[in-house]
C-alpha cells in the first residue's frame, strides 16, 4: 500500500510540474482499474486539479481528451471517495460547466454519471439540487437532441436523485423539468428512457407546484396514455405513472382529481390497472379510483407519506450504487 500511495504523491506532483496532458491519462488509468488508488490519489490532492481543469475559465483552453480525462477520473473516484469529492470546492461549479457545450459529449455523460453517483449518498441530495445551475445543466443536457443515449440515460437518473429530497421539487418544475421528461415519455422509445423518466415524474408530481406544469404539457393525459401505464409491456412505467398520478392527487386537491377525471379514458385505464396490474401498481391505481370516483376529499385515501419515495430508476439500483458505466471509462 506504501507503494501504492507514493505512485499517487509521484502522479499529482507531475500533474502540476510536467503538465495534465501527459500525465491525466495515467491518472485516470489508475483510477479505473485500481479501487484501492482512488482514496490513495483523492488523499495527495487530485480533485482540486481536475476541478480547476474543468472550470470554465480554464476548459475553453484546454484540450477534449484533458476534459474527457478529468471528467472520467471524477467519475472514478465518486465511487470510492464521495466525501473528499464533495469537500472540494468548486466541484459542482465544475461539472455544471461539463455537462454542457462546449465540453466533449463523453465528458458531458461523464460529468452527469458524476453527479449520479455522487446523489447515491442522501445527505448530499439537498446541497446537489439547491444548485440552480447543476438542474437546469441536468434539464438542458435531458432536452438537446445532439446527447447521446447513454447522456440522456444518466442525466434523468441524477434528476431521479434530486428529487428524492422533497424541498428540492419545486424548483425542478420551475426550471422545466415536467415537459422536458413528458416530451421524452411520448416521443421517445429507446430502452430504460421512458422508465426513467416516469419515476422522475412521480416524484417531482408529489409538489404542489406540479399540477399546473401538468396541466401545461397536458400531463394528467401522458400518464394514462400509450406512453404510460395504458402501454400493458411497461410494467414499471404504469406503477410510475400510476404512483405520479397519485401524488397528484395528494398534493392537488380537489383540482388534481377534476383534472384527472376530465380524461376520457382516465377512468377505464386506471381500473384495469387496480383489477389487472403489478401488485405494486395495484396499491397506486387503487387508491386513486377511490379518489375519482369520490370526488370528495373526505373520502380519500389515507396516505401516511405526502410524498412518495419510488423505488430508483431500472438500473440505478437503490440508489446506492454507482451507474453501471461509472468505472468503464
Amino acid at each position: 500500500m506504501e507503494v501504492k500511495r507514493r505512485t499517487a504523491r509521484s502522479l499529482v506532483d507531475r500533474l502540476q510540474s510536467v503538465g495534465h496532458e501527459e500525465v491525466l491519462p495515467e491518472i485516470r488509468l489508475m483510477s479505473k482499474h485500481d479501487a484501492e488508488m482512488r482514496p490513495l490519489l483523492a488523499d495527495a490532492g487530485v480533485t482540486p486539479h481536475l476541478v480547476h481543469l474543468l472550470s470554465s475559465t480554464v476548459s475553453v483552453s484546454i484540450s477534449p481528451d484533458s476534459i474527457e480525462n478529468a471528467t472520467a477520473t471524477l467519475l472514478n473516484l465518486s465511487i470510492s471517495c464521495p466525501e473528499a469529492l464533495m469537500s472540494t470546492p468548486g466541484l459542482l461549479d465544475a461539472l455544471s460547466t461539463a455537462l454542457l457545450p462546449p465540453t466533449p459529449p463523453t465528458a458531458s455523460q461523464h460529468a452527469a454519471a458524476t453527479l449520479f453517483s455522487l446523489l447515491s449518498v442522501e445527505s448530499f441530495r439537498p446541497i446537489i439540487g439547491s444548485k440552480r445551475s447543476i438542474v437546469s445543466a441536468l434539464v438542458e443536457l435531458v432536452r438537446s437532441p445532439k446527447s447521446r443515449t447513454r447522456s440522456i440515460k444518466d442525466a434523468v437518473k441524477a434528476l431521479f436523485g434530486i428529487s428524492l429530497y422533497p424541498m428540492n421539487r419545486a424548483m425542478m418544475v420551475e426550471i422545466g423539468v415536467v415537459a422536458v421528461l413528458f416530451s421524452l415519455v411520448v416521443k421517445d422509445g429507446r430502452t430504460g428512457i421512458v422508465e426513467d423518466a416516469t419515476a422522475v415524474i412521480a416524484q417531482v408530481a408529489g409538489c404542489v407546484e406540479s399540477l399546473e406544469a401538468f396541466r401545461k404539457v397536458a400531463g394528467v393525459r401522458g400518464p394514462g396514455g400509450s406512453g404510460g401505464f395504458g402501454d400493458r409491456e411497461r410494467v414499471r412505467d404504469q406503477e410510475n405513472a400510476a404512483s405520479a398520478l397519485l401524488n397528484l392527487v395528494m398534493s392537488g386537491g380537489e383540482s388534481a382529481v377534476g383534472d384527472i377525471a376530465e380524461v376520457e379514458i382516465a377512468e377505464e385505464v386506471v381500473r384495469e390497472l387496480a383489477e389487472k396490474g403489478s401488485l405494486r401498481a395495484k396499491s397506486k391505481a387503487g387508491p386513486l379510483l377511490k379518489a375519482m370516483n369520490s370526488g370528495r376529499r373526505d373520502q380519500w385515501p389515507s396516505c401516511p407519506r405526502m410524498f412518495e419515495d419510488l423505488d430508483s430508476p431500472a438500473g440505478a439500483g437503490d440508489l446506492t450504487q454507482p451507474p453501471s458505466s461509472a468505472v468503464s471509462f
